[in-house]
């Protein structure tokens, strides 16, 4: 065993020995003993595995095993403590009593207890199979030959013809090949879903979803009724734009106008976004960018963050971080997906960028800050080390995104010298972008996503009927119909890889973007008294305030309480319904005498 664990252990064990229920003042004490070594040990181990992890995605050489052993070995020291019986008996103790103690200490146990159940000691053979699983799944699934024409082609190729191809023939072929993965990961798949359900019921959880969706403080009814609501919200917008996108699509590939969306007529593999069908014309600033340079770009996305009164980033954010693409003579390589990073929970805060100066690192970078800053701002000692995230998970991406969109609105730009004035942008193409991105997502991830792990995990969808239900989900959600029939040798959510390895949580992505909007139209009419389609946060420190509130708490809080004292409102998706009204009207002009397809009401 830890001897940290041991110490902790030893020194819980003392202080029990005067324990006396009716004692509310020693109860909180033993309770503040036990939290504060949870808490300290928690850091303690997690410093080595964040770093062994940092190095894994920051130098990856052929033939290193050193370093995924390294790895390997910090992880599961982790999780030993996590995980143990010890920690799981404890906080179970202590919740037994719940009403005699603090909310931050509460929310402290139940953090503790969520974590334990992802890998509990008290299943721990069912968690080394599980491990051991979700490596396989994971090897099969990016380590998968995709084939096309009998040519081995990456998945950047392939999505290369989707986007760009008007041959349908081709479209269609590179569409079949992205999808073969799938049938090697079925049974992977269905053995994963028992395995990760055993886990977590160890801990009383009903199945993984309901596991998933507690750390939101829902039942799995109440997330899908979430879930259903944000659908219902922006259900007349996407259903017109399902009806204009039959028709341009049809015009583009020369065809009959189709009832529903054949899958590869889309330029993303799963329907997921569809902004890759709308060419803006105005807003690119790759010739502006490249000559100001990378480090440019960086700096300036951190002095954004200054101008609304947030402080500059610490010295070893910039020495320790990954900022730029490898130079071309380096003997290893490094992951090239951005990603902000948390080290220790305190003050190491690190990103892993490969930023250019063009357009699209432009808003990684001020997205990818979001969450630095969201970071350094709950880090003080009124938030315990085990609170330190978001107010719940889809608040870090709502933050960093909200960011990034606001980052690319004309006066914003305009101002800080990225985009001459009075350049002429056709303001109705830019929102049917946005559109095609953001409202695009909701029926795909609060829809066919979680819908199918809904019915995948907590209904124990038979195998045989995996195929079936994703697509019968992807027509009532999406509109979206497979080329020609497809079997149950298939297995087509199987393709998608959050399916794989980061299961039952994909409705973060679609409440981030309902949120972000809700703050965004708060910002922009509370504060700015801006058009929410013309903004400029840069220099106010009212916003920068306003943001600071947000993420002050961190996870130290009831985030439905949070959002009603911030915002006076629930969780809604009528700011994002607001913020496209205007494409709404235009989108009933266009599709005036067109079929739709897509039932009025949703159903």
């Amino acid at each position: 065993m830890n001897k940290l664990v041991l110490a902790l252990m030893l020194l819980i064990v003392a202080s029990c020995n005067n324990y006396n229920k009716n004692n509310s003042d020693l109860l909180n004490a033993e309770a503040n003993a036990y939290l504060k070594g949870y808490n300290d040990t928690f850091q303690q181990l997690m410093i080595p595995s964040t770093e062994a992890s940092w190095r894994l995605n920051t130098y990856i050489k052929e033939g290193d095993t050193v370093t995924e052993q390294n790895a390997a070995e910090a992880e599961k020291a982790l999780v030993a403590f996590t995980g143990s019986a010890f920690n799981i008996s404890m906080a179970k103790r202590y919740l037994a009593e719940k009403e005699k103690l603090s909310d931050v200490q509460v929310r402290q146990l139940k953090a503790i207890l969520y974590g334990a159940a992802s890998s509990p000691a008290t299943v721990s053979d069912i968690v080394e199979q599980k491990i051991k699983a979700e490596n396989e799944q994971t090897s099969n699934l990016f380590g998968f030959a995709y084939m096309l024409n009998g040519k081995k082609v990456s998945t950047n190729e392939i999505d290369e013809i989707l986007s760009s191809s008007n041959d349908l023939d081709e479209r269609l072929n590179a569409w079949k090949a992205s999808k073969e993965v799938g049938k090697g990961l079925k049974a992977g798949l269905a053995n994963l879903r028992d395995l990760r359900n055993n886990t977590v019921q160890a801990l009383e959880y009903k199945d993984y979803f309901h596991y998933q969706v507690s750390d939101y403080g829902y039942s799995s009814d109440d997330l899908l009724s979430v879930c259903r609501s944000m659908n219902k919200e922006i259900w007349p917008l996407y259903r017109e734009l399902h009806t204009w996108t039959r028709y341009m699509l049809a015009e583009k590939y020369a065809q009959e106008v189709p009832e529903y969306l054949p899958a590869h007529w889309l330029p993303n593999r799963w329907g997921q976004e569809w902004s890759g069908l709308i060419d803006t014309k105005g807003v690119n600033l790759d010739s502006t960018l490249q000559t100001k340079g990378a480090e440019w770009v960086v700096s300036k996305g951190e002095k954004f963050w200054m101008s609304m009164g947030f402080p500059a980033l610490p010295k070893s954010f910039h020495e320790k971080s990954s900022l730029y693409p490898l130079p071309n003579d380096a003997d290893y390589s490094k992951n090239n997906h951005a990603s902000a990073w948390h080290m220790d929970n305190a003050n190491d805060v690190r990103s892993l960028m490969s930023v250019e100066p063009n357009t699209r690192w432009w808003g990684t970078v001020l997205h990818e800050l979001g969450h630095i800053y969201y970071f350094k701002t709950y880090s003080r000692p009124e938030v315990p080390i085990i609170l330190r995230g978001g107010a719940n998970r889809a608040y870090h991406e709502a933050m960093g995104t909200l960011i990034g969109m606001a980052s690319m609105q004309t006066p914003f730009l305009e101002g800080v010298g990225l985009m001459p004035k009075n350049v002429q942008v056709d303001e109705m193409q830019l929102l049917l972008k946005e559109a095609m991105d953001y409202v695009v997502l909701i029926p795909w991830g609060a829809g066919v996503m979680t819908e199918f792990e809904y019915n995948l995990y907590a209904k124990n969808l038979p195998f045989n009927e995996f195929n079936k239900k994703w697509w019968e989900l992807k027509k009532k959600y999406q509109g979206i119909v497979p080329p020609a029939e497809r079997g149950e040798e298939y297995c087509d959510a199987a393709s998608k890889t959050h399916i794989n390895n980061d299961p039952a949580q994909y409705y973060d992505y679609a409440m981030s973007n309902i949120l972000l909007f809700q703050f965004h139209e708060h910002i922009a009419t509370k504060i700015l008294k801006q058009d929410p389609h013309k903004t400029n946060y840069y220099g106010s420190k009212a916003t920068g305030q306003f943001l600071k509130e947000l993420m002050k708490d961190g996870a130290n809080c009831d985030w439905k309480d949070h959002l009603k004292k911030h915002l006076g409102q629930e969780m809604s998706a009528k700011a994002m319904v607001n913020y496209f009204s205007p494409l709404m009207t235009w989108l009933k002009e266009q599709n005036k005498g067109r079929k739709h397809t897509l039932p009025e009401q949703f159903i």
